[in-house]
């Protein structure tokens, strides 16, 4: 969240400090400052604060803690008092769950006009557009203390014997609204409305955004002003569902407390009354459920035990005193009342937290960690090892890939990717990819033609439970030999590794296979096997200088191999040929083309023409040189 440094500002008596100096308070004491300049702080706040510190009263409460100065005054310590009752609005919630908290509050005699220069400052200093002096009210209340409010034109309510009606109700399928930009959305049933309850016409989405239907414009004169608390979770849904996000399902969907709407509700109307005139006809107030603030207790004991710490218990009260929290002490033991907007509170860790982080975890000091205990049997994992290494030494390659796919037995109902909805049943569709990309990738070695081997150890899900299996690929370079290579692993996997019966299921075009890994298997592998540390190859520096490529392709006689035409090329290209590949062949004519790609690289400069193009010619000359040889 951007924080206006002259907005944060009107918290504190004393002027505040350099930027850098409250950019580390913040980030070392609560959240992470991620960008500052001259107007304001991106504060990064984290979802167990946002229901509090998505405010600048909230940023500012955190300051004063961190800085060790008081706040010159918090609006969420200062009385509300009471609204005057009105006949003139009424709601309606419909399902209490999903709406705990619609206070309504009629204004009657506004003049709708431009904000003043003060509050289109404070708007634009953290990238906000000024709109009108009413909405311009609402949203500097929300930015100022954290709850969303929205005011409706009352006049574009209907009215029945001179009451405006306001239903809270789920949406019909397919129900469509406008929106403030003017953008239509078509809705589900699990979409909260803000309705006319007259008409039943959609007036907002609830938590999200309002609605074209009853839009303040310069014509409005009556305002319907709402303060109020809906599900985070519906929030959230509603927002992910119509791809829209906005200040207000931001802080919904991070819950804030019910009772902070009564607090949003007096200072919206005061400033709306102070700079669009106007008089506060009266609020309705739909509380169904009061909120309650559950008591918390600890011990400066118990926090010294979770942290480490040597705190005293003027550490402790200082803390508590300074972040507003309620207590009492008796015998030792601390029963805190937090305040009712820290909604984060609810375990005794929670408070040794708060304790520790406002003190400095720095002021902790290190200590030696205990010693691991002894560990449970690791047979299993043990035997999973064996056989990994059994297949590392036979030249496979580990990998790792999705346990997600396109089909499958057992299909999620919130998949990660809308293309990968199944477990996976089976570890081949995924491993033959990852086959395809390893052939791709893997480089043309002088010497006999090599395999291209994977393997993969990892769980499948089917209708008949959940499997343990080792998946094995593989794929020649050029010639044949996979298919072979991979039945003899099979069976040996088989043969020296297992001994219960198991399966061993071949793919259609037999160059993969996976076979069932047993738990009885796996611990009598893993009971008195010492997995083999990975054995790292001699440090070879790498050039801080970009690599050059040059292609060159050749045709040979018939029978020519392209190995020995690879060694050629690697003989006459000399110590700046990093890497050669081959990467096309064709026959025509009685001969063989063959077309190799070849990367050169200086430890020591930038290759450029003057470089390779001797390099080139020689290699060229060599080739044409050999008997039926011709460089294309």
């Amino acid at each position: 969240m951007k924080i206006s440094r002259t907005w944060l500002q009107k918290y504190f008596t004393d002027p505040l400090p350099e930027a850098d100096v409250i950019s580390d308070a913040l980030t070392f004491h609560v959240a992470e400052v991620e960008e500052v300049t001259p107007e304001y702080f991106d504060v990064k706040i984290l979802p167990d604060r946002a229901a509090y510190m998505l405010s600048h009263r909230g940023v500012a409460l955190e300051l004063a803690a961190a800085l060790g100065v008081p706040l010159a005054h918090d609006p969420l310590r200062e009385e509300v008092g009471e609204f005057p009752k009105t006949d003139a609005v009424s709601v309606s919630i419909e399902d209490e769950t999903a709406c705990t908290r619609y206070m309504a509050g009629l204004v009657r005699g506004v003049h709708v006009g431009p904000s003043p220069e003060w509050l289109k400052s404070a708007l634009e200093s953290i990238g906000q557009r000024s709109i009108n002096n009413v909405v311009d009210a609402t949203n500097y209340v929300m930015l100022n203390v954290g709850q969303p409010l929205h005011a409706f034109d009352a006049n574009k309510i209907s009215s029945e014997n001179g009451t405006h009606a306001v239903a809270i109700r789920a949406a019909t399928e397919g129900e469509k609204i406008t929106s403030l930009t003017g953008d239509e959305y078509e809705l589900s049933s699990t979409t909260l409305l803000i309705t006319d309850g007259g008409t039943g016409a959609p007036l907002g989405i609830a938590g999200v955004k309002g609605g074209k239907l009853a839009q303040i414009d310069d014509a409005t004169t009556d305002l319907i002003i709402e303060s109020a608390n809906f599900d985070g979770t519906l929030v959230r849904r509603t927002s992910q569902a119509l791809k829209l996000w906005t200040d207000a399902s931001l802080r919904f969907q991070n819950r804030p407390s019910p009772v902070l709407a009564s607090y949003a509700m007096r200072d919206v109307i005061a400033l709306i009354t102070d700079i669009a005139g106007g008089e506060l006809v009266g609020v309705v107030d739909a509380y169904p459920t009061l909120s309650e603030t559950i008591p918390v207790t600890t011990s400066v004991e118990k926090i010294n035990a979770r942290l480490g710490s040597s705190f005293v218990r003027e550490d402790v009260t200082r803390v508590f005193d300074t972040l507003g929290f309620t207590y009492t002490e008796a015998e030792g033991t601390f029963t805190v009342l937090p305040p009712f907007e820290r909604r984060d509170i609810v375990i005794g860790e929670d408070l040794a937290e708060e304790v520790g982080r406002v003190v400095g975890y720095d002021t902790i000091p290190a200590t030696d960690l205990p010693g691991v205990p002894q560990l449970p049997n690791q047979s299993e994992f043990r035997g999973i090892e064996r056989v990994k290494d059994f297949l590392v030494e036979r030249g496979f390659i580990e990998v790792s890939t999705q346990s997600f796919g396109t089909e499958g037995d057992i299909k999620l109902e919130n998949p990660l990717q809308d293309d990968r909805p199944w477990l996976r049943a089976s570890l081949l569709p995924t491993l033959r990819d990852a086959l395809v990309r390893a052939v791709q990738n893997a480089p043309r070695v002088l010497g006999p033609a090599p395999i291209v081997k994977v393997f993969e150890v990892g769980n499948t899900f089917t209708k008949d439970g959940e499997f343990l299996l080792v998946g094995l690929a593989a794929r020649a370079l050029e010639g044949k030999g996979a298919e072979e290579a991979l039945k003899e692993y099979a069976a040996t996997i088989q043969q020296e590794l297992l001994q219960s019966p198991g399966h061993t299921h071949f793919s259609l075009d037999g160059k993969s296979v996976e076979v069932v890994l047993s738990y009885e298997d796996l611990e009598r592998l893993g009971a008195d096997y010492e997995p083999k540390k990975a054995v790292l190859g001699a440090y070879h520096s790498f050039s801080v200088y970009p690599f050059a490529l040059r292609d060159i392709a050749v045709w040979t006689p018939a029978g020519t191999q392209s190995d020995s035409v690879a060694e050629l090329i690697t003989k006459e290209a000399g110590e700046l040929l990093l890497r050669i590949d081959q990467f096309d062949s064709f026959e025509k004519e009685g001969r063989v083309s063959y077309a190799f790609r070849l990367v050169f690289e200086s430890k020591e400069k930038t290759l450029s023409d003057a470089d390779l193009n001797p390099v080139m010619e020689n290699v060229t000359a060599t080739l044409n040189a050999q008997g039926g040889f011709e460089v294309r």
